[in-house]
């Protein structure tokens, strides 16, 4: 019989081979990098495409982005199972055409690019047309002129016209005149503006896009506005008026016209999941061209639709931090609230900053502390008791957040990504420790808590290891192989060695 920890250092170390040996295989047969520095930022934008068919054919039409402001595009695949499909080549650019005679059932279609900013570069000239003035009513129209007048007045040309149109129309207090256009318009503020534009005689028109964040999941298309001055084009944000191309602003359609059209359908929804890597350019494109042939050993979370690889860059980063809960427990000998709680907090932190997470961490429980030490004197039922301060827990993350969004501090928003139901359960352990152990023990034990989750945060924040986890997933089974090593430690941690150390004096 082969004994225990004989078994385990064999499993062990079978599993540090496989997931060390899987790495060298792509690092050297795959050329994908083992260092984050290596690299380019490479964005991967999936449009999805979601609608319910009607009677008859279907016909699916999506404008194709272009590659402007310094922008590669490296490769563009396309879902369409099922579908018709082809790329037509039109005046505004390429359109992705899919086409089916009959559709019974509700249906997604998708459309991904990959791409990178090589430099920063002016946006190529478009011919200059004069769009035709609004048909309005004989208020809207008296309103309109005001209004214009007004701005011309005050604006030295088209660039501070439309700069001080931005500022009149999205101030907190809009003055009469364009409070009553946002009031009887019925489209967006950006389509007033273009409008009062239009009626100014300045040619002007939208520049649609997406704006660039990590691990987005169904964002729509933002606009924004560019207006000609007699010479060039000029780009406006049209909510906070700044002026030029933003650094995270990809361009999906400059000019008129509709980004999508279904024919045949109902209910058409345009969505897009962002996703942000570091990796080679000319790696990302080998690797979705070869993924066939290195199926069973490529194990890349690229093969998913980039909504699931957005989850799963926060989902990989848990077991570092379950390794660093199992060292400083096993080895340093941390006393922690659980196992789970230190996880989902570092989890947590990432998301609202390491002293802002504290803060909110902190108020949370101890007004929930506050709570459960009154709910305890009505003598209720496990079940009811933990229900109770969940409902409780709800309601002060919802205050805090209102608190805060009326004081202007936008961090403590992000409120919402603690975990609710384990905050339940920690105030729960918490209030039943210190009935029964006393405050010394709940405070040694939620220290521990907040030291392991800070740790945690701290090692996930490293981009080497958030670059490592993502690119190379087999490392976790290196590293599971690692924890049942440290598993089967029985010997002194390092707070014991502490405690006893007068005993190493003693003869």
């Amino acid at each position: 019989m082969i004994a225990s920890r004989t078994k385990v250092g064999l499993v062990a170390g079978a599993l540090i081979l496989f997931g060390l040996g899987l790495t060298a295989y792509k690092v050297i047969s795959l050329d994908l990098p083992l260092w984050p520095g290596e690299s380019r930022e490479v964005w991967t934008i999936e449009s999805k495409i979601s609608f319910k068919p009607t009677d008859g054919p279907v016909e699916v039409e999506l404008q194709m982005p272009q590659a402007l402001g310094g922008w590669v595009l490296l490769e563009e695949h396309f879902a369409s199972s099922g579908f018709g499909f082809s790329v037509l080549e039109q005046p505004s650019g390429k359109i992705a055409r899919w086409s089916r005679q009959t559709l019974e059932y509700p249906t997604t279609l998708y459309y991904k690019i990959q791409g990178y900013r090589a430099h920063q570069d002016d946006l190529p000239d478009l011919p200059v047309t004069e769009s035709a003035p609004p048909l309005l009513e004989p208020d809207q129209d008296a309103a309109m002129e005001r209004l214009v007048a007004d701005l011309r007045e005050r604006s030295s040309g088209a660039l501070t016209f439309t700069s001080l149109l931005i500022q009149a129309l999205t101030q907190p207090e809009p003055g009469q005149d364009a409070e009553f256009l946002l009031g009887t318009y019925r489209q967006t503020p950006v389509q007033v503006m273009l409008d009062v534009l239009a009626y100014a005689g300045i040619p002007a028109h939208t520049v649609r896009g997406i704006r660039l964040q990590d691990g987005r999941r169904r964002q729509t298309l933002s606009a924004l506005l560019e207006v000609h001055d007699g010479e060039d084009w000029q780009l406006f944000d049209p909510e906070t008026g700044a002026s030029g191309l933003p650094d995270d602003f990809f361009i999906w359609q400059r000019g008129d016209g509709a980004v999508l059209r279904v024919m045949g359908g109902r209910d058409s929804r345009l969505e897009f999941a962002l996703l942000s890597n570091s990796l080679p350019a000319k790696t990302v494109v080998s690797m979705e061209q070869r993924s066939d042939d290195f199926a069973l050993l490529n194990f890349s979370i690229y093969a998913l639709p980039v909504e699931q690889q957005g989850i799963f860059k926060g989902i990989l980063l848990l077991p570092v931090a379950a390794f660093v809960v199992v060292l400083m427990r096993i080895l340093v000998g941390i006393r922690t609230s659980g196992t789970f709680m230190p996880i989902l907090i570092a989890l947590a932190f990432l998301q609202t900053t390491l002293w802002v997470g504290l803060g909110i961490f902190l108020t949370l429980v101890s007004v929930g502390l506050w709570i459960r030490s009154w709910l305890s004197y009505l003598n209720l039922l496990l079940v009811a008791r933990v229900s109770a301060v969940v409902i409780v827990v709800i309601l002060l993350m919802a205050a805090l957040a209102l608190v805060s969004y009326k004081l202007g501090v936008d961090q403590a928003l992000t409120v919402t990504f603690f975990p609710t139901v384990i905050l339940a359960w920690t105030i729960e352990r918490m209030s039943i420790l210190w009935e029964e152990e006393g405050g010394r023990e709940v405070l040694m034990q939620g220290g521990g808590s907040l030291l392991v989750a800070v740790l945690a945060y701290l090692v996930m924040s490293i981009s080497v290891v958030e670059h490592l986890t993502f690119n190379f997933p087999e490392l976790l089974v290196s590293l599971l192989g690692v924890i049942l090593l440290v598993g089967k430690y029985t010997g002194y941690r390092l707070s014991e060695l502490y405690r006893f150390r007068n005993m190493v004096n003693m003869k």
